[in-house]
């Protein structure tokens, strides 16, 4: 009976464990929170861009990043 208490309080599942069990779970909720912001924003950029009713601007913008293409007389800001 020693031995199972023991291993209930001090085993790699007992209570001693709880708190890191408590940490991990606040570091995976942190990490899930940003890829929940990385999808919003990639769902946004998804419906902008949709053919039905794409948005002249990102159009733009994507084109002109991708092909490299800026006319002489304008600026290009990166904003990233």
């Amino acid at each position: 009976m020693a031995f199972f208490g023991g291993y209930a309080v001090l085993g790699a599942n007992g209570i001693f464990a709880f708190g890191e069990y408590k940490r991990q779970v606040a570091k995976r909720e942190h990490y899930y929170a940003a890829l929940d912001h990385k999808r919003e924003v990639l769902r946004n950029r998804v419906a902008l861009l949709d053919p039905r009713h794409a948005n002249p601007d990102m159009v733009d913008e994507l084109v002109r990043r991708e092909l490299n293409v800026a006319h002489p007389d304008e600026v290009i800001v990166p904003l990233n």
